[in-house]
């Protein structure tokens, strides 16, 4: 009988052990709808910007020259220049980068800085978009996907590392930072695709 009760006392203290372990273990609180989530909601917003960017930006390039005229000639040369397969270099090589973050989101469980400064670029990303569509005054490459995809999913992301407790906090200075994360990669990918595309 005493065995009995010992073996009982040891399953239950098995059973308490895992039961206290499981909401610690990281990839377990937060899963692949988050981590590679941001792969997924990525890909569908820049299919959206291969399809319309480069047809788009040469149909409106004179009308925005004309309407900020205080860009920078060098600034309307480049634009000029990005054609759709250097356009789609330079996602690809996104694509990469993306994917990096997201894979390293999962295996910390959300807790990667990397992965969280990805999420937190890729909101910003979204709102930036938006303030575009708004200086235009109409479409811009990326506007239509930002409030139902990419905006929604950060948000939804970011709330789920929130109740799984790792989320990191939310500063001026992060903020900056995620932009000026998602801005370098930016350049980055956009620099190996002409790169690739002319090489």
């Amino acid at each position: 009988m005493r065995a009995k009760r010992v073996g009982g006392i040891r399953g239950e203290t098995r059973r308490g052990a895992s039961a206290v372990a499981e909401p610690d273990g990281g990839a377990r609180a937060i899963g692949p709808a988050v981590t590679y989530g941001l792969l997924a909601a990525w890909a569908l917003h820049d299919a959206e910007e291969v399809a319309c960017g480069p047809r788009w930006l040469r149909a409106h390039l004179p009308a925005l020259r004309e309407r900020f005229p205080d860009v920078p000639e060098r600034v309307w040369r480049v634009l000029e220049d990005v054609d759709e397969r250097e356009f789609g270099y330079a996602v690809a090589v996104m694509g990469v980068i993306v994917a990096a973050a997201a894979a390293h989101g999962h295996r910390t469980g959300g807790r990667s800085a990397l992965f969280q400064g990805a999420l937190d670029g890729f909101g910003l990303h979204g709102l930036m978009h938006l303030a575009q569509a708004a200086a235009v005054r109409g479409y811009t490459p990326g506007s239509a996907t930002s409030p139902v995809v990419v905006i929604p999913f950060a948000l939804w992301a970011r709330a789920r590392l929130r109740r799984a407790g790792v989320l990191r906090p939310t500063t001026a200075r992060g903020a900056v930072g995620g932009l000026a994360a998602a801005g370098a990669a930016m350049v980055v990918s956009h620099g190996v695709g002409r790169w690739l595309a002319r090489g």
